[in-house]
């Protein structure tokens, strides 16, 4: 799956993942490979992504939203 995490002043991560969870403002969960389309509200906290070699990186965010769709993901943060 193909993420992409980008703020207004950059873009902080592009790159294939194997999973990432996220801070949903209804709650956290988590996207993996095939995931049904959904495009949600981010509230503040951490967006922890695993790489496909399950090295583990984790972006904090103010809130934002989050769009998945076709195995591509994009997290439009502050």
């Amino acid at each position: 799956m193909h993420l992409e995490i980008v703020t207004p002043d950059k873009k902080l991560f592009s790159g294939e993942v194997k999973s990432v969870k996220l801070p949903g403002t209804d709650g956290s969960f988590g996207v993996l490979n095939n995931h049904a389309p959904i495009i949600a509200s981010l509230k503040k906290g951490t967006v922890k992504v695993t790489e496909q070699n399950q090295a583990v990186q984790n972006f904090e965010i103010k809130g934002g939203v989050v769009e998945v769709l076709n195995n591509k993901m994009i997290v439009l943060a502050e």
